[in-house]
């Protein structure tokens, strides 16, 4: 069975679950955020982000915030200024109350402190709530869902078990109209032509292997040498050698249907199949684009196992062998160990991940979902080419804002 009871937004869209968002605009504001949180029971997340005068990190910054806040996951959001952060808590407001959810700011300069605010807040918080269905009332379809896919702290086995058995789940979900997102550009280095083959077009294909040499040029820059290890010591350590290797078994969570568009940081999908997302190979930073650009779960593979989530979507961990299961039970909602110990095949393995998939959408709580802050994070977009500006003025002996 393929529908779900859902919350169907004025937008049009549906979601799975029915948060109160408070968005903290500048890590100024994070314990007050917390505070609300952990007295009403809304959800929000914690970071170091909001104050830079680099333009393009602060757009992503509060595009990010925005992506949460219009998330249909979220039926309200509280908006939580400082007041003097260059993240525009005005323009994050204002998008927001586009999609017609009910939508509220504070700022803490204005509102008498952080005590203050957090009393106001709570009150704001219950307000809110009530504004919002307490109880899924609309009927959705699988056509309706998008699944990110992520992979994190990966071992040996991830590409064997894991990642291909999701990729069973993702040919099924696409099959019935649904969409998956694969991100993480930087395991996509040494498999560029294996996907560049499953591009529905010539334009998709060359955007897709530009997109793949620009991070494989980042990625140079990275290293002392010219060794090409650009995989983590928790990667070695669980068996993977290049990030060749690493990226051939990474992609496998998508499956095997055409690539139908790749999409900006963030960016909610408009075609239904195999999307692309342009993030970076951090889990949390990964996890958080697709989140922003409208996922309702995320389906991650492990080997060595996280805790890792979202404080509005699930985040379900599927780990690649059984050890790592029973050692982060708390933390991990499947196993593919049964494929690596025999006893169970990939399209098992894999009914059984679209069998979650629907159970999560109806209701059923991801393990990752315990606690109400979770984890947030935003590329760096800036700092390779920082770094190439800062070389060559040296090079250049270029000192020019220095005195003489």
């Amino acid at each position: 069975m393929m529908k779900f009871k859902g919350y169907r937004r004025t937008d049009g869209s549906i979601g799975i679950r029915n948060h109160i968002l408070v968005i903290p605009t500048v890590s100024c504001v994070n314990r007050v955020a917390l505070d609300i949180a952990t007295k009403t029971g809304a959800v929000t997340f914690m970071h170091p982000y909001g104050c830079t005068f680099d333009a393009v990190e602060n757009t992503t910054t509060e595009d990010t915030f925005i992506g949460h806040g219009c998330h249909p996951n979220v039926g309200a959001v509280l908006v939580l200024s400082l007041g003097c952060e260059t993240a525009s808590a005005v323009r994050i407001t204002d998008a927001i109350k586009a999609t017609g959810k009910p939508v509220e700011m504070l700022v803490v300069q204005k509102q008498g402190g952080a005590r203050a605010t957090r009393d106001t807040g709570i009150e704001t918080v219950e307000r809110l709530r009530q504004q919002t269905p307490s109880e899924p009332q609309d009927d959705g379809d699988v056509s309706e869902l998008i699944i990110a896919l992520e992979c994190g702290s990966s071992d040996a086995f991830s590409g064997l078990t894991a990642n291909p058995a999701v990729g069973e789940a993702a040919d099924v979900l696409v099959g019935a109209g649904g969409t998956v997102v694969l991100s993480e550009i930087t395991e996509m280095v040494g498999a560029e032509r294996v996907l560049w083959r499953r591009g529905k077009n010539d334009q998709i294909k060359q955007d897709l292997m530009k997109l793949i040499k620009e991070y494989e040029i980042e990625l140079s820059m990275t290293t002392q040498d010219d060794s090409g290890v650009f995989i983590s010591p928790g990667n070695i350590e669980g068996g993977l050698t290049t990030i060749e290797e690493k990226s051939l078994g990474c992609i496998y969570k998508a499956g095997t249907q055409p690539i139908v568009q790749i999409v900006k940081y963030g960016e909610r999908p408009t075609e239904k199949g195999v999307v692309i997302m342009d993030t970076p190979g951090f889990d949390i930073a990964s996890v958080t684009g697709k989140v922003a650009g409208g996922a309702h779960m995320v389906l991650f593979t492990t080997g060595k196992g996280t805790p890792t989530g979202s404080c509005i979507a699930p985040v379900l961990k599927i780990s690649s062998n059984n050890e790592t299961y029973r050692a982060m039970e708390d933390d991990i909602d499947l196993s593919a160990g049964d494929v690596l110990e025999g006893t169970k095949s990939l399209k098992q393995v894999g009914d059984e991940i679209v069998e979650l998939v629907m159970q999560v959408a109806n209701g059923k709580q991801g393990k990752s979902e315990y606690f109400n802050i979770q984890e947030f994070a935003i590329p760096n977009v800036s700092v390779v080419r920082k770094e190439v500006i800062h070389q060559k003025l040296a090079e250049q002996n270029d000192f020019r804002f220095q005195p003489s």
